[in-house]
């Protein structure tokens, strides 16, 4: 499983590992809106999450290291949605693998640089896609989760 954290929206994609590609079985933004509550919102996330960790069973849960440069507003509100879903994960036993955005982008393109344009276009390169994603938020989910399922054996 890998999540691209948030509170707002959230990446979340289920890969299975393949000898060429990889499959995505399930991928998804959940959204909250920013009329509820913040503890709403992670009341909400973290349902979400329980139920595709009881629906799909994963072993792990690969998760983007935060990285914020500006808003320390928003990095904390992430911040604290991650540890909720690291709580979850961690009451599931589940794997935990983190990465930071560098990993992800190198696992992914090769270049610790890459853009999101780079990386958009080599998922469908790495993994198959029962569908185009509609958000980046997505794109990242499945992104962490290859980085995993190239770095682990």
């Amino acid at each position: 499983m890998g999540v691209d954290p948030g509170y707002e929206r959230v990446g979340i994609a289920i890969l299975e590992r393949g000898s060429g590609k990889h499959t995505v079985i399930h991928s998804a933004c959940l959204k909250t809106s920013a009329k509820m509550p913040f503890p709403e919102r992670l009341r909400f996330l973290g349902q979400e999450l329980e139920n595709l960790i009881a629906d799909y069973s994963p072993s792990a849960m690969a998760i983007e290291k935060l990285y914020f440069e500006k808003n320390q507003k928003t990095a904390m509100a992430v911040s604290e949605a991650r540890g909720m879903m690291l709580y979850i994960a961690a009451r599931a036993n589940l794997i935990i693998e983190e990465y930071t955005p560098l990993q992800i982008k190198c696992a992914v393109t090769g270049w610790g640089r890459a853009d999101k344009a780079q990386i958009i276009k080599m998922i469908p390169l790495l993994a198959l896609l029962p569908h185009v994603p509609k958000y980046d938020d997505e794109y990242d989910a499945i992104a962490t989760a290859v980085t995993c399922l190239s770095t682990k054996q």
